[in-house]
């Protein structure tokens, strides 16, 4: 079994830099800008023989309990408590601060194995804070540099010593998932979108169980996209909450075109995606922006429609947006919109079906018999329209991958074929095999003839 080690420091000393650096990834969302991290990350490091949990943490900072600050001091807190291991950086061209002395007392207090490493060592400009983390009594600090891999030897045997040789190398041997296993065998990956405020951190709370994720009245909490996994219904899921989406011309800054670019990156590799609006105010351009965006990836969507607590007439208004998703997002013919409020928990059970219910459509797969014994039908019930006084023969039609459903369909001159036809066979298909919750792909390509280029035989 393999042990769990907590990145701890105040902000902008390189926690998740060096985060990046041991899982082997970018992650964290690293910028100059002090107190990017906010929620907990973990990830499956590896420093020489040894594997292990690792845990970003958000800068630590004295605040108020009820602060955005003090909330995120809690879960670094928790972080604490859950690890067996700390990593306390400092920033070794700062110096000890007092803000680094308060946290060591805590640190101390925790009563847990404590490494001490001075970070940005590179160079001469950091000799001075090296010498001086001495005198946080937290015994011999490890001189590193996490942005160009320097001192993670010393590293590595500082770990071993803390956490004793034998716990160390318990997992060494243990094979760590990779990005090829997960595809195929490994959870479902869920990704939640929506605007700002949506709700999105405390819907993922509630299935969780527990306040894993920052939550709070500020809009933008949630920076990185954080996965967390969980079973339900028997199976593996791993969620990944995101940040909220705004505008594309009201993003300006820096920091949160690298959130924005982290949580579009999270809906490509999801296999479903979670849409969740605000019943209050549904349907804004932004919503429809963002389940445009996951139509148009091929991911499998579910709309969550959130703080259904707050709604009256339920029947009445849950019929309303049902219409208005047919008529605002036509590229999905029969979206599912579940009601559901994260703060009570009600219909997360319904939610969780519906995802499975699109992942098995997402993933479905059709005989191509059966496909062109519907296709003979659907020509003879709508011919293709005539073009140029030619008409437009659809030879068969055949199923080339699934994730999503995408068929190919061989005619005689697929330029001339309308768009109203290729879309009349698209919802004929959804409507034929109930695949309406899924976008579906139909491309056109012109038949061979087998005999082209042959040399008429002589008699």
């Amino acid at each position: 079994m393999t042990f769990t080690v907590a990145i701890i420091g105040r902000p902008n000393v390189g926690k998740s830099t060096l985060f990046n650096r041991l899982v082997g990834k970018r992650l964290a969302l690293v910028d100059e800008t002090a107190g990017v991290t906010r929620d907990r990350r973990e990830g499956e490091a590896r420093l020489g023989a040894l594997s292990f949990r690792v845990i970003d943490t958000a800068g630590l900072e004295e605040a108020d309990a009820e602060t955005l600050s003090g909330r995120m001091r809690a879960q670094t807190e928790r972080a604490i408590a859950e690890a067996d291991l700390s990593l306390f950086l400092i920033d070794a061209r700062a110096g000890v601060v007092p803000a680094d002395r308060t946290f060591a007392d805590l640190l101390r207090r925790a009563g847990r194995p404590v490494v001490l490493v001075a970070n940005k060592v590179e160079g001469s400009a950091g000799e001075a804070g090296y010498f001086d983390a001495y005198s946080l009594g937290l015994g011999e600090p490890v001189p590193i540099s996490a942005e160009h891999g320097q001192g993670l030897a010393d590293l590595h045997d500082a770990i071993v010593a803390a956490i004793g040789a034998e716990r160390a190398f318990a997992g060494a041997d243990e094979a760590l998932p990779t990005a090829g296993a997960e595809v195929g065998g490994g959870p479902l990956r869920i990704a939640v979108v929506g605007r700002p405020n949506a709700g999105k951190s405390t819907l993922i709370n509630r299935l969780l169980g527990e306040e894993r994720l920052l939550t709070g009245p500020e809009a933008g909490i949630t920076r990185d996209a954080i996965a967390v996994d969980l079973e339900r219904g028997g199976r593996a899921l791993r969620l990944f909450d995101t940040a909220g989406l705004r505008r594309k011309a009201r993003v300006q800054e820096k920091l949160e075109k690298l959130s924005v670019a982290d949580a579009l990156r999270a809906v490509q590799f999801a296999e479903v995606v979670i849409v969740v609006i605000d019943t209050l105010q549904p349907f804004d351009k932004q919503d429809l922006q963002i389940a445009d965006l996951v139509i148009r990836e091929g991911r499998a969507p579910v709309i969550a429609l959130n703080k259904w607590d707050l709604v009256d007439d339920r029947q009445e208004t849950l019929a309303r947006l049902a219409e208005e998703a047919g008529r605002l997002l036509p590229q999905v013919k029969r979206l599912r919109l579940v009601p559901v409020s994260g703060l009570t928990g009600e219909g997360l059970d319904r939610l969780v079906e519906a995802v499975f219910a699109v992942h098995a459509d997402w993933n479905r797969r059709i005989p191509t018999a059966r496909l062109n014994r519907w296709l003979e039908e659907a020509v003879a019930r709508h011919p293709p329209p005539a073009v140029a006084g030619r008409r437009v023969r659809i030879k068969y039609l055949t199923q080339v991958k699934a994730r999503p459903p995408t068929f190919i369909a061989a005619c005689s001159r697929p330029e001339a074929l309308p768009d109203s036809y290729r879309r009349y066979l698209v919802n004929a298909l959804a409507e034929e095999f109930d695949l309406g919750a899924v976008p579906l792909r139909l491309n056109l390509r012109r038949g061979e003839n087998p005999y082209a280029g042959r040399a008429r035989k002589r008699r």
